[in-house]
């Protein structure tokens, strides 16, 4: 059993990998330092764990729904989010107004503020954000947990946001201009995406409220998200009930997933190597919060036979008499001759079996 730095730099390292984005991964070195610049603690990461595996907090949702090309589109999402003057309306200055003729007079506030919107544009000069949580969480607190997240993200641009608390799920819709106040445009891509949604995690945990923005390839989900339209219609009955989410595939799916679980078998030996029983505890945990994945029962079957077949492979290397002689058992394995970059599909097979022993 071990404990201390070299537990710590394995969570450092891998936990990186699950719960933050690509992009922002450090190359280890051969020995992982713990506290360079922007990089987690091994105490953050135990609490990502924790979180994700053992309380299974609810997952924050943010998407970008759309976007106007032109004033005349972002004045029909206005008139949606806001019921036609019906709901309470705020801007990025905290002023809150209600009514058709308040809602009118911020349409023309944005068409003139800054460069001109025309009626119609070939760009998006506004982008539409949906920030939501599961049925269940206090809706006001979502509404300061979003007010939070606007304040941090969009501090340079000119946004409204209204609160929907009608519906199964208390969410939050955003309008932000896409020009900001500098002239700079909004472009969110895929990274923009993963940040908003631990700033939104993170305001609500600041409010008492327990939650996560755990990337779907850590969690084994195997599910495309459903359009807006898609859930809308399922929730006013147009929208069949028993018709299923469609499944993700494809090589990125099986890259970004099984390295997601290498990540997981690796955290998994480093705490049950831990001399802490809390560590050990924690991963039983994390092995069965991976058996109960999608993404782990739709490959189970196929990471059986191949287990099997690497088993029967070893029973006959050992039925050679000279198979260890001049080589070592490790070193007449398969598995250690590999000097190149294993491929993902014997990755996943690899880290996903190890994860049963």
């Amino acid at each position: 059993m071990t404990t201390g730095p070299s537990i710590d730099g394995v969570l450092v390292e891998w936990g990186e990998r699950l719960f933050y984005p690509a992009s922002h991964i450090v190359k280890p070195d051969a020995t992982p330092r713990l506290n360079p610049p922007n990089r987690p603690s091994a105490a953050a990461i135990r609490q990502r764990i924790a979180a994700t595996v053992v309380r299974r907090a609810p997952q924050v949702m943010v998407k970008v729904t759309g976007g106007g090309r032109g004033m005349g589109a972002i004045a029909a999402h206005f008139r949606y989010i806001c019921k036609n003057g019906q709901l309470r309306i705020e801007d990025d200055r905290g002023v809150v107004r209600e009514g058709k003729e308040a809602m009118h007079d911020l349409i023309d506030q944005w068409r003139v503020s800054g460069s001109l919107i025309p009626e119609t544009s070939h760009r998006r000069e506004a982008f539409n954000i949906m920030l939501s949580m599961p049925q269940g969480t206090d809706a006001q607190t979502v509404l300061k947990a979003a007010r939070g997240f606007a304040r941090r993200e969009l501090r340079d641009h000119h946004y409204v946001m209204v609160l929907h608390e009608h519906q199964a799920n208390p969410h939050v819709h955003l309008s932000v201009k896409a020009e900001s106040i500098d002239g700079k445009r909004l472009n969110p891509r895929k990274t923009d995406l993963h940040r908003w949604r631990e700033t939104f995690a993170e305001k609500l945990r600041e409010l008492g409220v327990e939650a996560e923005a755990t990337r779907q390839a850590s969690r084994g989900a195997n599910r495309r998200d459903e359009s807006i339209w898609q859930v809308k219609a399922r929730q006013q009955g147009r929208l069949s009930q028993s018709e299923k989410q469609q499944v993700k595939s494809g090589a990125s799916y099986e890259r970004s997933h099984s390295g997601a679980f290498e990540a997981w078998a690796h955290i998994k030996k480093a705490l049950q190597a831990s001399d802490v029983p809390e560590d050990r505890e924690l991963a039983k945990h994390i092995v069965r919060f991976v058996s109960d994945s999608a993404y782990f029962k739709e490959v189970a079957p196929r990471l059986q036979r191949e287990a099997a077949r690497t088993d029967k492979q070893r029973s006959a290397e050992h039925a050679w008499p000279n198979a260890a002689d001049g080589m070592g058992r490790e070193a007449a394995r398969p598995d250690k001759q590999l000097s190149a970059p294993v491929p993902s599909r014997e990755v996943k097979a690899r880290s996903s079996v190890d994860m049963e022993r």
